[in-house]
């Protein structure tokens, strides 16, 4: 009798461990199932954002053309060629804005790098 009731305990322990096993492997598969899906619309997505960069990039490839910037200026800017009396040479500019287009200054963390190879601070020390 009592080999028996230990055989229907370890029974009733392996019956319930498989049902275990067998609803993880359900849980599991459907999961799965569920990453494939996804993946297929991420798949379908990164394909789709593809071809609007390329049709971007040949958008702007058209933009960069000089033909392009010229009709932009002309029509929807009204600009034209200067004329002639509006051209100067560098020689003849002022020193002081001379320096200022030869020489432009950048800011690196704080300080003004000069193009002459100085720095100063913001406090407007120099140094090498």
């Amino acid at each position: 009798m009592r080999d028996s009731r230990i055989f229907v305990a370890i029974w009733c322990l392996s019956v319930a461990a498989t049902c275990a096993a067998f609803v993880t492997h359900l849980a599991m598969r459907g999961r799965s199932v569920m990453y494939a899906y996804e993946l297929g619309r991420a798949r379908s997505e990164q394909g789709r954002l593809r071809e609007t960069k390329r049709v971007l990039q040949v958008e702007s490839s058209s933009y960069k053309t000089p033909e392009r910037v010229e009709t932009v200026a002309r029509t929807l800017l009204g600009m034209d060629a200067p004329s002639s009396d509006r051209i100067l040479p560098l020689t003849q500019l002022p020193k002081d804005q001379k320096a200022e287009e030869a020489a432009p200054a950048a800011s690196v963390d704080g300080r003004v790098v000069h193009a002459e190879g100085t720095q100063s601070t913001a406090r407007g020390e120099g140094q090498r």
